[in-house]
């Protein structure tokens, strides 16, 4: 055991400031579930068009862009390209000075003829404990399976990383599409990935790095402890 009295303190020179081959080329990915829409919660509304943030839904995209406003060093605000996705970027980008740039891979899941459809009405559907508890067996009928969307959030994400290498980017996408990726960057099955819970607007982080990334937070909204709830 280290005899702590005695310890010799670290060199002023050895700071985190100090560049190494790693945080040289190392990116950090901002990931921020879009705010609130009227239909949060109650609807499945997955890459329909049409859908824009509710009031509540911009106070969100304000906090969001406060809080990201604290992060130093942000090169990019990426966002896949429905309304309540775009409208979240949009003053997160004005706040930091940047534009915000559209990206197909991180859309909502396909969710094929689930979309549009009350959570009430498919919770009673036989295949939604599968969706619950093994979700890498279910395809959503005329849509995407959760192994194609695991794989396209995954592989956008990392080719992001390599366009960006030793900076901060902020990912403006969706729940599931995030749960999945944060499953994936953890080494966790896809399986698990609803035992993670994504808020409206809220900043989950992973650094990627030569090695295996790192989960830096999962599901930070800024609220206080009395405010957590499964969303």
């Amino acid at each position: 055991m280290t005899d702590n009295a005695a310890a010799t303190p670290e060199p002023a020179t050895a700071t985190a400031t100090t560049a190494t081959p790693e945080t040289a080329t190392a990116t950090t990915v901002l990931f921020v579930r879009h705010g609130r829409t009227a239909t949060t919660g109650s609807v499945l509304p997955g890459q329909a068009p049409g859908l824009h943030l509710s009031d509540d839904g911009r106070a969100d995209a304000a906090g969001a862009a406060a809080r990201l406003a604290e992060v130093s060093g942000v090169a990019a605000i990426i966002a896949s390209p429905l309304e309540r996705t775009m409208e979240t970027a949009v003053p997160i980008a004005a706040t930091l000075g940047l534009e915000v740039t559209a990206e197909p891979g991180l859309l909502e899941c396909d969710f094929g003829e689930w979309t549009g459809r009350s959570l009430a009405e498919l919770r009673a559907l036989p295949q939604w404990s599968t969706v619950q508890h093994t979700p890498s067996r279910h395809r959503f009928p005329g849509g995407e399976s959760f192994v194609e969307m695991s794989a396209r959030i995954v592989a956008t994400v990392d080719r992001l990383v390599a366009e960006h290498p030793g900076q901060r980017i902020v990912c403006v996408s969706h729940a599931d599409p995030i749960k999945a990726l944060l499953a994936h960057a953890a080494g966790t099955h896809l399986d698990h990935l609803q035992r993670l819970v994504v808020s409206p607007c809220s900043i989950s982080v992973v650094h990627y790095g030569p090695a295996a990334p790192a989960v830096l937070t999962i599901n930070s909204t800024g609220t206080g402890l009395g405010s957590l709830t499964l969303s």
